[in-house]
């Protein structure tokens, strides 16, 4: 019976956490839509995907608590190098990092309904197989960071097969991005 109960809350959380992930995206789709047309008006949509995370983490009731080991300020823009452990961290990101920040992600998720044409748009999507696809990546980040848009990576590329308690070797594409543009790179640990 206690597995059954498990297995039903489960179900019943699942089902309350996707209904708040995806009810606000639909609730902003239309205006998604106008503000991905141009490139100016993208730091709104951003805002947008901003608000989006942090309400989705408030209805799931995901605690959050942001630890900075440093005083210092950040530098912008800078290259924020994260962990890569579940679905969520780009929200994650999204809710933590302040300012109008490109993300990396892999070229899949270009491919997601309704929702991957924007992000397509809005960020940076790469293949990771392709010489041309990381070439190109690798142009817009850099062009970005030119621009004081900071970035934020997952030099794992992928999830691991052990979150949370093994990292991936690392790609080299955000080292030799902050060797090229001289922006500091600030290493993010989502546990």
């Amino acid at each position: 019976m206690p597995a059954f109960l498990r297995y039903l809350g489960h179900r019943l959380y699942t089902t309350w956490a996707t209904i708040w992930f995806v009810v606000p995206f639909f609730v902003t789709y239309p205006l998604q839509l106008i503000l991905v047309r141009r490139p100016e008006w993208q730091p709104y949509l951003h805002a947008i995907n901003r608000n989006w995370a942090k309400f989705s983490m408030l209805m799931w009731g995901v605690p959050l608590e942001i630890i900075h080991e440093s005083s210092a300020p950040v530098p912008q823009p800078c290259i924020y190098v994260a962990n890569h452990g579940s679905y969520i961290d780009i929200m994650v990101l999204f809710y933590t990092i302040p300012g109008f920040l490109n993300m990396m992600g892999k070229d899949t998720l270009a491919k997601f309904p309704f929702w991957g044409p924007i992000f397509a748009k809005t960020y940076i999507t790469v293949n990771r197989r392709s010489l041309v696809s990381r070439g190109r990546a690798m142009a817009q980040a850099r062009q970005g960071l030119l621009n004081g848009r900071p970035l934020a990576i997952f030099p794992e590329g992928t999830i691991g097969p052990k979150p949370g308690e093994e990292l991936l070797p690392f790609m080299d594409g955000a080292f030799q991005l902050a060797i090229a543009t001289g922006v500091p790179i600030v290493p993010v640990s989502m546990p």
